[in-house]
C-alpha cells in the first residue's frame, strides 16, 4: 500500500448537495453523519410532559430504522413479517402515507433474532437510495416511489452480511454511491449512483464480513479524499477515486460479534467503538508514502453504544451501559459520566443534546464539560410492544420538529421556540 506522498489530514468533507431545505436531515445522523444539525430556534427546556406531540402513526411497521426527513415528506423503512420490507414516504405534516414500496424480504439473522428493517434512506435531490435487510440495494424516485434501478449485494456482489444481516445506510457522494456488501470479492463497493453499475470493487485481503456501521467521507489519500468504514475486522479507509486500502485499525473490532457506531472524524484523528471490545483513538499518519494508523488511546468504558457519539468542541459525548458520558476526545479522559435516562442513540441541535433512550424514553441535555445538565424528558405516549428488542432508532430533528421512531410507532414532537 505504497502511495506518493498526499495530504492526509482526516476531516469531515460537505457532502455534494442533498438537501433542499437548511434544515432538513436527509440522511443517516444528519446532513454530515456526525449526529449535529445546524438547526436553530429550537426549545431550551422542556415541558413536565415533553414537547407538544403533532402525531404519531403506529403502522410504519416493525424494525429499527430511522427517518430522513426533506422537505415536507418523511422517509422510513418497515417490514411486515419476514417476506416483505419496504420504504415508505409519508407527510411531514401528519403522519399520513404517501406511498410505500417493497424492497425485498428482511435479512436472516443468526443467533439471537432481532430481525427487521434497520437502514435509513438517503435522499439525494429527486432520488432515494436504501438498503433493505437481505441485500436490496435500489434507487427509487421520491415522488413517486418508482424504482429506477435495483442490486442484491449477496449475488451481484458475492455479499456476506454480518450476524445480524445488513444494515449500513448507502452514501452518495456526488455522483457515487458507496456501500459494504462485505465478502471476498468486493467488500465495499462505489457504484454509479445513476445507473447502479460497479465504479470499483474493493476486495479486501480480510474478507470481512459488512458489519453494521456507515460509511463516512474525509479528506487524505492518493486523490485527496477518502472512505473510512467499520467493517467486521477493523477500521478501513479506501481511497476515493480508486477504492484501495490505505490503511487498516483492527483493535476495535477484536472479540465484537457487531460493530455498529458510525466512526468520528476530526483533523487527524479516527475514533471508533464496539460495546464488547472498546474504544479507540488513531492518529493518521504519513510515512514513506503510505499511510498508517497510530494508536493513540484504547480503553473500556467510554461512549461504545448502539447509539453512537457526537463530537463537540474538545469533547466526545455519547453513551455506555452505564449511561451518558462526557469524555476528552484527545486523552479518553473521562470528565462526567451520568446514569441520567441510560443507554440510547443521539444527535444535537441548537445547543441541545437530544438522547432517545433504549427504554423509549427521551431526553434533553446541555453539552457541558462541568457535568450533567438535563432539561426535560418524557415517555412518548402509547409505547409499542418492542418484544425482546430495544428503542435503537435514533433521534432526528428537522425543521422544528423532533422525530421518534419505536418499532411500529413514529412521533412527531413540535420543539420550536
Amino acid at each position: 500500500m505504497n502511495h506518493s506522498p498526499a495530504l492526509f489530514a482526516v476531516m469531515l468533507v460537505a457532502l455534494s448537495p442533498l438537501v433542499t431545505w437548511a434544515d432538513d436531515w436527509p440522511q443517516w445522523r444528519g446532513p454530515n453523519r456526525d449526529a449535529i444539525s445546524v438547526e436553530t430556534g429550537l426549545m431550551q427546556e422542556w415541558p413536565a410532559e415533553g414537547p407538544k406531540l403533532v402525531w404519531q402513526v403506529n403502522d410504519v411497521g416493525a424494525g429499527y430504522s430511522t427517518p430522513a426527513v426533506v422537505g415536507d415528506r418523511l422517509y422510513v423503512m418497515g417490514n411486515e413479517g419476514t417476506d416483505n420490507e419496504f420504504v415508505q414516504a409519508r407527510s411531514v405534516a401528519d403522519g399520513s402515507l404517501a406511498w410505500s414500496v417493497t424492497i425485498g424480504k428482511v435479512g436472516p439473522n443468526r443467533g439471537p433474532q432481532y430481525p427487521g428493517s434497520r437502514s435509513t434512506p438517503t435522499i439525494d435531490g429527486d432520488m432515494l437510495y436504501v438498503l433493505g435487510s437481505d441485500g436490496d440495494l435500489a434507487c427509487l424516485e421520491t415522488a413517486s416511489g418508482n424504482v429506477v434501478w435495483k442490486k442484491q449485494l449477496r449475488t451481484d456482489f458475492g455479499g456476506v452480511p454480518g450476524q445480524w444481516a445488513y444494515s449500513e445506510s448507502p452514501l452518495v457522494d456526488g455522483d457515487t454511491l458507496i456501500c459494504t456488501p462485505g465478502g471476498a470479492t468486493a467488500t465495499i463497493v462505489a457504484l454509479d449512483k445513476r445507473t447502479g453499475e460497479a465504479i470499483w470493487k474493493a476486495a479486501l485481503p480480510e474478507a470481512d464480513e459488512a458489519a453494521y456501521a456507515s460509511a463516512i467521507i474525509a479528506s487524505g489519500g492518493p486523490s485527496g479524499k477518502q472512505y473510512i468504514q467499520f467493517v467486521q475486522k477493523g477500521l478501513v479507509g479506501l481511497d476515493a477515486a480508486t477504492g484501495t486500502p490505505l490503511w487498516r485499525y483492527a483493535r476495535t473490532a477484536e472479540g465484537s460479534p457487531a460493530n455498529i457506531p458510525t466512526p468520528i472524524v476530526s483533523d487527524n484523528f479516527v475514533y471508533s467503538a464496539a460495546s464488547r471490545s472498546g474504544s479507540g483513538l488513531v492518529k493518521l499518519v504519513e510515512a514513506d508514502g503510505a499511510l498508517t494508523a497510530e494508536e493513540v488511546y484504547f480503553q473500556k468504558g467510554l461512549p461504545a453504544a448502539i447509539g453512537g457519539a457526537l463530537k463537540l468542541g474538545d469533547v466526545l459525548y455519547g453513551t455506555s451501559g452505564a449511561g451518558m458520558m462526557c469524555v476528552d476526545f484527545a486523552t479518553g479522559e473521562v470528565k462526567w459520566q451520568e446514569r441520567g435516562i441510560g443507554t440510547g442513540s443521539i444527535c444535537l441541535a441548537d445547543g441541545r443534546i437530544y438522547l432517545h433512550g433504549e427504554t423509549g424514553e427521551a431526553a434533553l441535555i446541555e453539552p457541558s464539560t462541568e457535568g450533567y445538565k438535563e432539561h426535560g424528558r418524557f415517555t412518548p405516549p402509547n409505547q409499542p410492544d418492542r418484544g425482546d428488542a430495544k428503542a435503537w432508532a435514533y433521534p432526528v430533528v428537522a425543521n422544528g420538529r423532533l422525530y421518534l421512531r419505536d418499532a411500529t410507532s413514529l412521533w412527531s414532537f413540535d420543539i420550536a421556540r
